[in-house]
């Protein structure tokens, strides 16, 4: 399709100077008259324009504004009118913009939601539930449909609670977060505030929903209480955000996760599913305690890489006020005693193949968590958030290791 393009463009006479000495006399005489042009045709002479008048100027001497000038012609150059049957103007190069197909949007939504998720979390709550869930099975024909429908009613709704949780505390750490941990979507920009609000919203309604229709008054008051005090952790009201008292924080990450977790979870499949009366057995005792030392350990932990934007904004964590390094060696003590109660607990185990699992795994992971901390550069940020994330894996195996004990 033919386009007219209305431009100014040298005389062929002027395009070679003489080399004189006299500027003035060799100035480039201009012209202005329309050509018609195809649509790749008017770019094709346009880019022969630009070339020419920058070896027109290579041949000429430097004169006062001479730089000036090349800027302008460098933004305005390209802006000739032009009148395509299209519509289009040539503004900007044909395939410099390539629009995002549904795909990538899709993917790039994911990508954000996964990281507002903050999946780490996620897959402890997940793994903690399963875990606890097998402590109430008592024989093999335990394991039944009814026995997956609620530890599937369970993960679902603390899932949904999670979510409200992880974001109702990004909300509240926006500016905190940029300086700590500025991939988050909302410090990235990726979320805007409103739609930070409408997920944890939509995410607590949907916990409290299923929790209500399932009718267990275990996993409802696991929600509930959930949602208290991760409400009270960050929201930034008066007498709350208790995340800026290093104690307090600390004791509402134990409270979820060593207690409500394991004591609620259990009670959900014991008297709900199972239909059986409440009973503390010895491997939920064990594991509440063993994840109360853990949980603490959590809760120092997570605030040692976050130190610097945690002094800026006022939190006085546990490292801001003892330090990173003072910190990092209380929470590797505290896990090495947790191992150890584990060992002892193991070899008291009636069962043979429970206290052979339960003290060859503790003593493995006792062992590659001193070896990895006594490497661990604690002047790099990147060494001790690589150092925590560890830390959550082996939460996650301890986990694993949970319904051996016996």
């Amino acid at each position: 399709m033919d386009s007219m393009i209305v431009g100014s463009f040298p005389r062929p006479s002027s395009l070679i100077t003489s080399g004189g000495n006299d500027w003035k006399s060799d100035r480039v005489k201009k012209v202005c008259f329309p050509i018609k042009l195809s649509r790749f045709g008017a770019w094709n002479s346009l880019d022969r324009c630009l070339l020419v008048r920058s070896q027109n100027h290579l041949l000429k001497p430097p004169i006062k504004g001479f730089e000036e000038r090349t800027t302008f012609y460098k933004r305005h150059n390209r802006k000739f009118l032009v009148n395509a049957a299209s519509g289009q103007s040539l503004e900007s190069e044909p395939g410099a913009y390539k629009p995002k197909s549904g795909w990538d949007s899709f993917k790039n939504a994911l990508d954000a939601f996964y990281r507002f998720s903050r999946p780490h979390t996620v897959i402890g709550t997940v793994l903690s539930i399963v875990s606890v869930s097998l402590l109430a099975v008592e024989k093999l024909s335990d394991i039944s449909p009814l026995f997956f429908t609620g530890v599937l009613e369970a993960v679902v709704a603390a899932f949904f609670m999670n979510i409200y949780i992880v974001g109702l505390n990004q909300l509240s750490d926006i500016d905190i977060d940029k300086v700590n941990k500025p991939y988050l979507p909302l410090a990235s920009g990726e979320y805007s505030v409103g739609t930070g609000v409408m997920i944890v919203t939509s995410f607590s309604i949907l916990s409290f929903w299923l929790g209500w229709i399932v009718g267990s008054w275990p996993l409802f008051w696991a929600l509930f209480i959930s949602f208290l005090l991760g409400t009270a952790y960050s929201i930034n009201v008066p007498l709350l955000r208790w995340k800026r008292f290093a104690l307090v924080a600390a004791m509402c990450i134990l409270a979820v996760r060593a207690v409500i977790v394991q004591l609620a979870f259990f009670l959900h499949i014991q008297t709900h599913v199972y239909k059986r009366p409440v009973v503390f057995s010895r491997p939920l005792i064990f594991a509440t305690a063993f994840m109360s030392f853990f949980s603490v350990v959590i809760a120092l932990f997570k605030d040692i890489p976050d130190i610097d934007g945690d002094k800026i904004y006022g939190i006085r964590s546990f490292s801001v006020r003892l330090g990173q390094q003072r910190v990092f060696w209380i929470c590797i003590s505290l896990l090495e005693m947790a191992y150890t109660v584990a060992l002892l607990v193991g070899i008291a185990s009636s069962s043979l193949w429970s206290k052979l699992l339960t003290v060859v795994g503790h003593t493995i992971l006792a062992s590659v968590l001193w070896n990895r901390a006594k490497s661990v550069d604690l002047k790099s940020k990147d060494a001790i958030t690589s150092f925590y994330m560890f830390i959550w894996k082996l939460f996650y195996v301890e986990y694993l290791l949970i319904p051996l004990v016996r």
